[in-house]
């Protein structure tokens, strides 16, 4: 029965390891079909986006059969409940994604705008912070996940450093509002995985510690379970 257990718990954590491949690498291409204007390639994130999906359905799955066949202890419930959290933030992460690429086919067929601003490298950041927070949930290291929590500040900074340039672009030239609007969305996007992000790693500290500090800053005192 403990072996039993063991191997149930290893499948859930492979899901949602293979769940989170697929997300990051959603990210990555979708910053990719954005920089080189290529419709084809943003048309295959949105495409693979429903490989997502069923991998969110398997894993819920999972920790239900879990939940149906064992006793378990503190330490592993939060593990599995933990699991249970973090695929809507992983797929809510991949619409993100989706999202982007969908402004990429639009921006594809106009003309370029100046350039893409800081855009890339919240992509990057974003797609950083969404790896840290994989592993942090795989290695159940609280400490990993306080390290990307800190990261989401250099990203919500970015968001704000695009958006005044993409507006001064709106205001010297009214036919770049349109372009410039669709990449203050995409933008946008990459800031809210920083965030979805973010939200894996509260769950982290929560599965590891047992504390709560969601709503608190990282350094803040624990609070009882």
């Amino acid at each position: 029965m403990e072996r039993h257990f063991e191997q149930q718990l290893q499948a859930l954590a492979a899901a949602v390891q293979r769940m989170g491949g697929l997300v990051e690498q959603a990210i990555g291409r979708s910053v990719e079909a954005l920089v080189k204007r290529d419709a084809q390639f943003a048309q295959v994130v949105i495409d693979e986006d429903e490989a997502i999906d069923h991998l969110e359905l398997e894993v819920d799955q999972l920790v239900m059969e879990t939940l149906a066949r064992y006793q378990l202890a503190a330490r592993d419930l939060r593990f599995v409940t933990t699991a249970m959290k973090i695929v809507p933030d992983l797929e809510r992460i991949a619409d993100h994604a989706s999202n982007v690429c969908e402004r990429s086919l639009e921006l594809s067929a106009e003309p370029p705008i100046k350039q893409l601003v800081d855009i890339p490298q919240m992509a990057r950041r974003a797609q950083e912070m969404v790896r840290g927070a994989l592993d942090a949930f795989i290695d159940r290291d609280p400490d990993a996940a306080r390290a990307v929590i800190a990261m989401d500040d250099e990203l919500d900074g970015q968001m704000e450093h695009v958006f005044r340039v993409l507006l001064s672009y709106m205001m010297e030239d009214p036919r770049t509002i349109s372009r410039a609007i669709r990449l203050t969305f995409v933008a946008k996007c990459y800031e809210r995985i920083g965030d979805q992000a973010t939200n894996i790693c509260e769950l982290v500290v929560y599965m590891s510690e047992g504390r709560v500090i969601k709503h608190h800053f990282p350094d803040d005192k624990p609070q009882d379970e």
